[in-house]
């Protein structure tokens, strides 16, 4: 019989015979089965803390996106400003930066008046690769009627930037957008 820890052959009565190949190969064989099983151990169990899969944060805000149009569509303002974070920045075409709930409500208040429509669309979007942050491009559509005047349709492109709050909920920390229409007097390239 071989020692494992010292290599002896204790089959051997009348003498000691240190080094024994068995005993090396065999304490070789089990450092190396203990250095894999360690190594996969490590590998399955140390995700970063706040890692989330890429894809369900996209599905995840893609959701979020949707039910945020349908509370501007409803002409919701509390519950379209909701989707911010608290330290959201909202960048409003033709106006100044909100940068606190205040500012939001007032910047959609403008937008969200009686008889607007509002809708918008999530085109592309794309998670970083730790799950955390996503952003979301997409068009819109504003039609207005007023009560006296003609009605106006508006479409253009906005941009999020999505970020997973500590609650688990999914809020936009910057968001913009603007029209495709040309200001008066100037022409639009595309």
């Amino acid at each position: 019989m071989i020692d494992i820890m010292s290599g002896t052959d204790t089959d051997v009565v009348s003498s000691t015979k240190k080094g024994s190949k068995a005993g090396v190969v065999v304490g070789f064989l089990c450092l190396l089965a203990l250095a894999a099983g360690g190594t996969y151990w490590v590998n399955s169990h140390s995700k970063p803390a706040g890692v989330v899969d890429p894809q369900t944060s996209e599905e995840a805000v893609r959701a979020a996106d949707a039910q945020w149009s349908k509370a501007a569509a409803a002409n919701d303002i509390e519950g379209t400003i909701a989707f911010y974070s608290d330290d959201a920045l909202v960048m409003p075409p033709n106006g100044t930066m909100a940068k606190d709930k205040g500012a939001e409500r007032k910047a959609w208040s403008e937008i969200l008046a009686p008889g607007t429509n509002l809708s918008w669309t999530a085109g592309k979007i794309v998670s970083s690769k730790g799950g955390d942050m996503v952003y979301d491009v997409g068009i819109y559509t504003l039609i207005t009627t007023p009560a006296k005047g003609k009605q106006t349709t508006d479409g253009g492109k906005y941009l999020a930037v999505w970020k997973k709050q500590a609650d688990g909920k999914w809020k936009a920390v910057a968001a913009s957008w603007n029209s495709d229409k040309a200001l008066p007097g100037k022409v639009v390239k595309g």
